[in-house]
């Protein structure tokens, strides 16, 4: 058990990001998502919170169990499970720095909003192997708990950079070597070419206006996956993301 027990009000702050910033820690709530942290990232977690007696895997862990309306009271989920864990946010997420080591899969974030298609693309970005995701500031903040709830518990899988300074780390990586590959509507560039490139900066837009102007000037490559106009005008940006991002693989 925790030897000093916090207020519930402090749980409930770190679905703030003004709490999670004093706090340097994001909640990850129901049975799955905990269980692949503590598999893949268990000197993350802080404590794991749970309504029943905490189960064996749990207990290497600091733990506190509430009754059920005290669960409840700081859960953001729409069911709860009855578990989450407090976990330590990643000290670099919220800055300009590219990692030492970035990866040859690189996805680019712009003005995606919807926490539910960010948290989705996260996810799917991981699947398939993806190194890092770079979101500008007007992403959807990712250690928010509608994204940390649509990663299902991908969300310290693969280094995530959220800044305004975005474009200078693109710029980087193209110095070094990486294409930038802009997926807009109305381009004749085939998608089916994405694997043929080593090193990749995958670029996705904001959910109704696209990518800016300024990043698909810089672009090396535009793609577009080719749609029915006349049944629906485009795909909504997380599912865009899963297949090139799949493509990009091949």
């Amino acid at each position: 058990m925790t030897d000093a027990l916090k207020p519930l009000k402090w749980y409930t702050s770190l679905s703030t990001r003004k709490g999670r910033l004093a706090a340097g820690a994001f909640m990850i709530e129901g049975e799955r998502a905990v269980s692949q942290v503590i598999n893949r990232n268990p000197g993350e977690i802080l404590e794991i919170i749970t309504i029943e007696t905490p189960r064996t895997e749990y207990q290497q862990f600091s733990t506190r169990r509430l009754n059920e309306i005290q669960f409840h009271s700081i859960s953001n989920a729409t069911t709860p499970q009855g578990i989450m864990a407090v976990v330590k946010s990643p000290p670099d997420i919220y800055s300009s720095q590219l990692p030492v080591q970035a990866g040859n899969r690189v996805l680019l974030l712009e003005d995606v909003q919807d926490p539910g298609n960010t948290g989705t693309l996260i996810r799917t970005a991981a699947a398939f192997g993806f190194s890092g995701i770079i979101m500008t500031d007007n992403c959807a903040d990712p250690l928010s708990p509608k994204c940390v709830q649509s990663t299902a518990g991908s969300i310290l899988s693969l280094w995530i950079r959220r800044t305004s300074d975005y474009a200078t780390m693109v710029e980087k990586l193209r110095r070094e070597g990486y294409i930038l590959a802009a997926a807009v509507l109305g381009s004749t560039g085939d998608p089916s070419g994405l694997h043929q490139n080593e090193k990749l900066v995958l670029a996705l837009g904001n959910e109704a206006s696209g990518l800016s102007e300024a990043t698909t000037e810089k672009a090396d490559l535009l793609v577009t996956i080719p749609v029915d106009a006349e049944k629906a005008e485009s795909l909504n940006v997380a599912v865009c993301g899963a297949i090139l991002m799949y493509l990009s693989t091949q």
